[in-house]
């Protein structure tokens, strides 16, 4: 394999070879100890850290007490880093401690690109750019994934997002106690209409019993301050505790003049007695992104960045009038462009053990979103003066916009969604049986508005727009999600578990049209949008089997066989969604013979994890996994025409190009060395491959047999701990191989390396401090250039890029008393 022949792939390549069942390092509050993954024991006031040995592997451990000992963190306390589940499937967890020192307040889906199957970039630092974030996991992006936090639905994390929020909007990342992700397919209770592929799972970290707080602060480069605080209660009285906590962040983007951050507060009270477990949880988030475009390729030739030009208003209007601004083409510099959100998260989750056998689980969540993306630029781009004088025929636009040349374009949104979710676990002799349902009512609306923009009175990226000159189209949506699954795990002997199961999914959505496009409004000029109606996904029987292997206390095998389908997106013009056609008529058509996209998902693999005496090696633990899926049925928005400007946009065609088939394997392990030094390392392959070629117009576009856009054939993850008493350092790494950038494959990004350091020192006995952490973080080490999310284009010649951030340096301040 030839990644590149960049120097930092060369040092990269030193490190190629492995990756996690547990990466084995942690830190404590004024001392150190040694971490195994999966084989420590919590509670809510402190941590206890066995050392490490070659404990069993225990067959059909119970996913609930998996996940607890994973996320039930004392505030400055140690915790695993890594742990992989005992499941018949792969899912592995990175831990709240690891997150933070990648680095402090870190979006918990960046934290998560350490595992193998994961393929997580972002042009920000934090990860925390929705517009510019892209996500794989074994070849499926992250609109094909399932996400909550503490079971609760997350959505399928689109951008213009119809059914959820982002984990960073859902709650603070200081108060994040694990992210797992399940990398072939998630379980069956997962409150997800949208997991062909696997599951991304959060949990946020209980209170603590004892009373007390954290402060933490961060410095760093491009003027970044972020600031968290958080109060825990402690316990007062029966079985009561509670915290309060907020976090704002504020950093200059490292390309532009815009400042990206905002406001979050979050809370969570927790009653516990004998058999109940009552937890009520609250976030509110209140962002601004601005965002950078992309450079469109290979056209950009020398272009790296394409930053917009606000607060330089002068600097625009001369920008507009220049022949720089004409020559440009699709790579011109918009004036400012933002995402807006602002989200309100609230659930209520009551645990009741009815007895030692029978258990009872369910919530109740609501989530409200009003959302803006927005674009100010200018009203001579191509293809913008035609739409405006289907409004305004005849009239000076310039005028009519404010009279600067400039318009500002949102798509704004209003999501209101609720829901309930319950499960009935019930232990029969040696089967272990569950039956759950979730029901969720969502009320969505998308809307497309234009705006003048006044010279004398110009808005800013954190304005919120005001009286539109056009609306151009406004679609709503009423989409009602049932789904209820059954399973048995059937315990066979003391060391063979089976378990098999189905779930059932019913999802039927309404999409209107209050608002329509006027004629000749969109591109094509005969484009309409759609009055739309009722189209349902309904799967009554999607099966899964599973089984699990202790071959020895050391060993393990499992396997895992399970059918998932994706429901349509509700969303309309320009999407690849039933909506977003051109004609009612190709609507009905859709209706009556369109098909959801659906796949196979088959994994298999072997876990161990032994106390070896070999040298300086004391521990080694590592999974070696095979995946195979096949994905039928992919439905792509194909456009009507070549849009001259993305501010524009297209109309499209809902299109089902056929299949995929994906091939993969992760093969990953963490060596110990004593009790100061530890690696783990990742090292994963994936093949997909479009199996089929389709045809837009009179075009057959030449797909099948090429490699799906955007995935890279290899990855490679290494993470390299010291610890030392009270101090801490780690060398992270992440290389990613080539990706075709078209469908076609005719055009490429390079492969790259990046490189992370952070190291923290512990500081105790200081009078009303239970401890001082001081922790620095480099990213990007080796000041790395080249491409990070791609947006990939269905036809040849033609793709758009963003670039990666470039090496940035952070100090964090954490006190805890």
């Amino acid at each position: 394999m030839r990644l590149s022949s960049s120097p930092s792939l060369h040092r990269a390549a030193l490190w190629l070879f492995c990756s996690p069942l547990a990466l084995s390092v942690a830190h404590a509050a004024g001392n150190t100890r040694h971490v195994h993954a999966t084989h420590t024991t919590h509670n809510r006031s402190q941590v206890q850290v066995k050392p490490a040995a070659a404990m069993p592997l225990v067959a059909g451990a119970p996913h609930r007490q998996a996940r607890r000992r994973a996320t039930q963190v004392a505030s400055g306390g140690s915790e695993q880093i890594i742990a992989t589940g005992r499941h018949t499937r792969s899912e592995q967890t990175v831990g709240h401690t690891e997150m933070q020192r990648i680095l402090p307040g870190i979006n918990p889906l960046k934290a998560l690109q350490i595992l193998p199957g994961v393929v997580f970039n972002n042009a920000d630092p934090w990860g925390n750019n929705e517009q510019n974030m892209s996500l794989f996991v074994h070849g499926f992006n992250q609109s094909q994934l399932g996400f909550t936090l503490d079971g609760i639905p997350l959505g399928d994390q689109s951008y213009g997002n119809y059914n959820g929020l982002s984990p960073q909007r859902a709650a603070i990342s200081e108060n994040i106690g694990s992210a797992s992700v399940a990398t072939g397919a998630g379980a069956l209770g997962t409150a997800s209409t949208s997991n062909l592929g696997g599951t991304l799972e959060f949990t946020t970290q209980d209170p603590l019993h004892r009373a007390g707080g954290q402060l933490n602060q961060t410095f760093g480069s491009w003027s970044t301050f972020r600031t968290f605080a958080r109060i825990d209660t402690g316990d007062f009285g029966n079985g009561n505790s509670a915290y309060v906590s907020w976090a704002r962040q504020d950093a200059r983007a490292w390309d532009f003049a815009g400042h990206q951050g905002g406001n979050q507060v979050n809370a969570k009270f927790v009653h516990e007695d004998k058999k109940n477990k009552v937890t009520v949880f609250f976030d509110w988030s209140n962002k601004v992104e601005p965002n950078e475009d992309g450079i469109v390729m290979p056209n950009g030739g020398s272009l790296y960045v394409r930053p917009f030009m606000y607060p330089n208003l002068n600097q625009a209007l001369q920008y507009y009038n220049s022949s720089e601004y004409k020559q440009a083409g699709l790579n011109y510099r918009n004036y400012y462009s933002a995402a807006q959100r602002e989200d309100f998260l609230m659930y209520t989750k009551w645990h009741h053990d009815f007895s030692e056998n029978l258990k009872w689980d369910t919530s109740f969540y609501y989530h409200h979103d009003l959302g803006e993306g927005v674009v100010a630029g200018p009203i001579s781009a191509a293809g913008l003066p035609a739409m405006f004088s289907s409004y305004f025929p005849g009239q000076d636009l310039k005028t009519v916009f404010g009279g600067s040349g400039i318009a500002t374009r949102t798509t704004e949104y209003w999501d209101n969604r609720g829901g309930v979710i319950s499960n009935l676990s019930y232990k029969l002799g040696h089967h272990h049986i569950e039956l759950g349902g979730w029901y969720e009512r969502n009320n969505n609306t998308q809307a497309r508005r234009w705006y003048p923009f006044s010279a004398s009175d110009p808005t800013t990226p954190y304005d919120r727009q005001h009286n539109p000159l056009i609306k151009q189209y406004t679609n709503n949506f009423y989409t009602n999600t049932w789904t209820t699954h059954l399973q048995d795990n059937w315990q066979v002997t003391k060391n063979f578990l089976l378990n098999a199961g189905f779930k059932s999914e019913l999802v039927y959505t309404n999409g209107t049209l209050p608002v329509s496009a006027i004629p000749g409004s969109l591109s094509p000029k005969t484009a309409i949008t759609v009055p739309g109606g009722t189209i349902s996904t309904v799967k009554p029987f999607l099966p899964s089997f599973g089984a699990l292997w202790n071959i020895t206390k050391h060993e393990q095998w499992f396997a895992n066989i399970q059918e998932n389908v994706r429901s349509f997106q509700a969303a309309g013009y320009g999407n690849a969604t039933p909506w977003g056609v051109t004609s009612q008529e190709a609507f009905e058509d859709f209706k009556r013979h369109g098909k959801a996209e659906s796949s196979w998902t088959y994994e298999t693999g072997l876990r161990t994890n032994r106390r070896v005496h070999f040298g300086p090696l004391t521990n080694i633990s590592g999974q070696l996994e095979y995946y195979h899926v096949h994905f039928s049925n992919r439905l792509l928005a194909v456009a009507s025409t070549q849009t001259l400007s993305s501010i524009v946009g297209s109309a499209t065609t809902l299109t089902n190009v056929g299949s995929v088939t994906t091939d993969g394997m992760d093969f990953s392990f963490t060596a110990q060395f004593g009790n100061h030094f530890s690696f783990y390392n990742a090292l994963s392959y994936n093949k997909s491959v479009y199996n089929d070629n389709y045809i837009t117009g009179s075009t057959v576009v030449h797909t099948a047999g090429r490699n799906v856009a955007d995935v890279p054939n290899w990855t490679e993850k290494f993470v390299a701990s010291t610890h030392w008493g009270n101090f801490d350092a780690q060398f992270v790494g992440d290389v990613v191989g080539k990706r075709y950038t078209t469908f076609t494959n005719d055009l490429h990004a390079s492969a790259y390396a990046l490189f992370s350091l952070n190291a923290g020192y512990n500081i105790t006995g200081i009078p009303h401090v239970r401890n001082l952490r001081i922790q620095g973080n480099v990213t990007n080490l080796t000041n790395e250039k080249g491409w990070s999310t791609i947006n990939a284009n269905n036809a040849s010649g033609q793709y758009t890029a963003f670039p990666i951030a470039p090496r940035m340096y952070f100090l964090t301040i954490s006190s805890t008393f």
